[in-house]
């Protein structure tokens, strides 16, 4: 089983990745920096703890594990 710890650097170096990328396509669709940099800012924070969470409950799901079935 994972610690807590490392289910939350797994979160926030996978949301670094999607955060460059939810700010790269903000920024094609708008043509404006302040307005993907804005769109980035917010969801880095609700996808960091959305990503937790279901790391979380899947840590204590055992479908698919040695001990499940």
């Amino acid at each position: 089983m994972e610690t807590r710890y490392r289910s939350l650097v797994k979160a926030v170096s996978w949301r670094m990745i999607g955060s460059i990328d939810t700010f790269l396509v903000s920024w094609v669709i708008t043509s404006e920096l302040i307005v993907a940099g804005s769109i980035a800012s917010v969801e880095v924070v609700t996808k960091i703890v959305l990503y937790w969470v279901h790391e979380r409950v899947w840590n204590n799901i055992i479908i698919g594990t040695a001990n499940g079935t």
